[in-house]
């Protein structure tokens, strides 16, 4: 595993501006770390993360339940902490190697065809478990679904996430797609949207589709987190879109994350399902709906505006907002790293050697990818200028 250097150089507000490799390391690496940081805490709420840890959580910290990770309920057997990652990344680094495979634009049958087989057939290093196993033995139920949709079902993958909880499950991996779409939010939004259909409905599908936007306009040179929340607005449909602008109404209120934890949980409660009780979900929690959505994405969007694109404050936040919050920091810190704002060093090496895991491999690799995909893409538009205008349509004036 080779050391890292500086993930970025740039800044959010684009003063710099940071090349594609840089945008792409930044966000991978940035979903790693905010996930590896937001796992000990997850499913707490902001007052018993401050009671647990005598304060805010400023960085890497260790179990919820200690030494005692391995039995305690109802966290068994995971290892969350001390700078594991969790699912998200395991899901967002088989994303990865499915268009390192398919080398193009993704759908949900290169979600039948890659993603499927590498959960269920390839043992690989899970740090939450500490040993070599199948993916699949660690993602949640809402993950498992591909698997007995898409493998045992033989349903058709483009309506294999129908009748799934409706979750974050497909939007807390999707980064990947609005990176080989960089610069181009539409494009991005149309292929998470068929990539998610082999694993979520309704505002859990749309959340994917979104979140790849926000990352594809989060690469746009002299992006702000104000330009990244108007392209997801610009697209955004149903509950969803109202509530990343409800969210994002209120961020734009607050310049510290204490501050803004009860206000952006105020403005996201009547569009979550799950409840204020995040374990104890309530009757209509998951349920398809047009007048809802998952809390982590407009949560994620609103903590970005919160801290100016700013990684750390932005991270932070989503880590102690609690709740579903390794999912949340994972969102933010895609975002912010996509931004241009560099991942702290520290904590990405300590994330990286703790989990065993690379975390820059699949950036250089996704990089190449999109290249790749983007000169495609270049050729068939050239295609169809020259197919249209042979036709009577109008010249193409390059």
């Amino acid at each position: 595993m080779r050391t890292p250097g500086p993930t970025t150089p740039g800044t959010a507000d684009g003063a710099t501006a940071a090349t594609l490799e840089e945008r792409v390391t930044g966000a991978l690496v940035g979903a790693a770390v905010g996930d590896a940081l937001g796992g000990p805490v997850e499913g707490y709420s902001p007052e018993q993360i401050l009671e647990r840890h005598g304060g805010r959580v400023h960085g890497i910290v260790g179990p919820w339940n200690g030494d005692a990770w391995r039995t305690a309920r109802p966290i068994a057997p995971y290892h969350k902490g001390d700078g594991h990652v969790t699912d998200d990344t395991l899901m967002t680094h088989a994303l990865v190697r499915v268009y390192d495979t398919v080398r193009d634009h993704l759908d949900a049958y290169a979600v039948a065809e890659h993603l499927v087989p590498d959960l269920m057939t390839r043992p690989r290093w899970i740090p939450e478990l500490e040993a070599e196993a199948l993916p699949l033995q660690r993602v949640f139920l809402a993950e498992k679904w591909l698997a007995a949709r898409i493998h045992y079902g033989h349903v058709d993958p483009r309506e294999a996430g129908t009748g799934n909880i409706v979750n974050c499950g497909a939007a807390m991996y999707i980064a990947p797609v609005g990176l080989v779409n960089a610069g181009h939010p539409a494009g991005a939004y149309a292929e998470a949207l068929d990539v998610a259909g082999a694993h979520q409905s309704s505002y859990g599908r749309e959340a994917a589709g979104v979140l790849a936007a926000a990352v594809a306009a989060a690469c746009t040179p002299g992006a702000t987190p104000d330009s990244v929340v108007a392209a997801c607005l610009s697209l955004a449909k149903d509950g969803t879109r109202t509530a990343i602008e409800a969210v994002c109404e209120v961020a734009a209120g607050y310049t510290d994350f204490e501050s803004a934890l009860g206000p952006l949980r105020e403005a996201v409660a009547p569009y979550d399902t799950v409840g204020p009780d995040y374990r104890a979900p309530s009757l209509a929690a998951r349920r398809p709906s047009r007048l809802h959505a998952i809390e982590e994405l407009p949560v994620a969007l609103g903590m970005l505006v919160v801290a100016g694109g700013d990684y750390r404050h932005a991270v932070l936040g989503a880590v102690n907002y609690g709740r579903d919050c390794d999912s949340i920091a994972t969102m933010a810190g895609a975002l912010a790293g996509a931004l241009g704002s560099p991942v702290p060093e520290d904590w990405a090496k300590a994330v990286a050697e703790a989990s065993r895991l690379d975390l820059w491999q699949p950036a250089a690799t996704l990089t190449t990818v999109a290249r790749e995909v983007f000169e495609r893409d270049v050729a068939r538009r050239r295609a169809h200028e020259r197919a249209f205008t042979a036709i009577g349509g109008a010249g193409c004036s390059d």
